[in-house]
């Protein structure tokens, strides 16, 4: 098995990006991290990382960044659907050139392995549950098309540099730590609601049903990745079992006591209404187990989010 010994995270200080961080540390390893804390924050940053407070986008500080490194976990992004058709540009600027960037910089640096975290929304509306790795691609955001294009970079660049390389398809990740914001993270959004007395907004009729899977079960998932001698391979990382949005709002509602029933709003554009992960490939290839039940996390996510700067709690109002 091939031994990486300095990792790259970019996004390090963001939610998933930084247990990627955490458990290469606790793994041994030699830990660098890129991010410029619009999303991610310094505190999330275990001890002892060497931290870039830079852009994607400035090579120059990609190339300070990749100095000694050999494998890269590319977690930077613009995470947002519906943001991405109000801000089409900076949305393909970040996820697609931030991506070309990194990969042209790790292969000047002579990395040897580069795994990139995609997306569910590169499937876009799907009739047939669970997905798998080879259907048919049709992305219906921005986002979407952005992280497909980014997939198709990742493939090319890697065979042209000669590193290996594996797509990670994330699916609806959740769990402590995650960004508040209007717009991504709908467990999150949920709980906070609730906790400041207000109804959860439910998109939709809320019977579509998403694939919710534990941020440390999706941080294995990238570990995983880097120890498997696997190259230019697509794979789903996903809990393998749908919940539908309804369920999650009567589970938080009766978990918080509240005395609240949901309202409803028109599902927004971009959003496919059901996606589920076909799991087997990961299971085969990478050993991937994603054993975290939402029962058992919830109240950790609950206290997170208790714990979360009042600011950014008025933000999301």
């Amino acid at each position: 098995m091939r031994q990486f010994n300095k990792a790259l995270v970019t996004g390090g200080a963001g939610f998933i990006g930084s247990h990627i961080a955490k458990k290469l540390k606790a793994a041994g390893r030699e830990v660098v991290v890129i991010d410029d804390l619009s999303m991610g924050k310094a505190a999330n940053l275990p001890d002892g990382v060497e931290f870039h407070h830079a852009s994607i986008l400035d090579r120059t500080r990609l190339q300070e960044a990749m100095r000694g490194v050999d494998v890269v976990f590319h977690n930077a992004a613009r995470v947002s659907i519906r943001n991405s058709f109000d801000d089409i540009y900076g949305d393909t600027e970040t996820n697609v050139l931030g991506t070309v960037n990194v990969l042209r910089e790790g292969g000047k640096a002579g990395i040897k392995k580069f795994i990139f975290a995609s997306s569910m929304a590169v499937y876009g509306e799907r009739a047939a549950l669970p997905v798998s790795e080879d259907a048919v691609l049709e992305p219906i955001s921005p986002y979407g098309a952005g992280k497909l294009a980014a997939e198709m970079y990742v493939k090319q660049l890697s065979k042209y540099y000669g590193f290996e390389s594996v797509v990670l398809r994330y699916f609806n990740t959740y769990g402590p730590g995650q960004t508040l914001t209007p717009y991504v993270g709908v467990i999150t959004i949920f709980i906070n609601n609730l906790l400041q007395g207000r109804p959860p907004l439910v998109f939709g009729t809320g019977e579509q049903v998403r694939d919710f899977v534990y941020v440390g079960d999706v941080a294995e998932a990238n570990i995983l990745a880097m120890r498997k001698q696997i190259d230019k391979t697509v794979i789903n990382v996903g809990s393998g079992r749908g919940t539908s949005v309804n369920q999650i709002a009567v589970m938080l509602i009766e978990k918080l006591g509240a005395n609240l029933e949901t309202t409803a709003a028109p599902l927004p554009l971009g959003e496919p209404r059901d996606s589920v992960a076909d799991i087997s490939k990961a299971r085969r290839l990478l050993g991937f187990d994603p054993a975290t039940r939402m029962e058992q996390a919830i109240g950790e996510v609950i206290e997170s989010v208790k714990n979360m700067n009042p600011l950014l709690l008025a933000r999301a109002q």
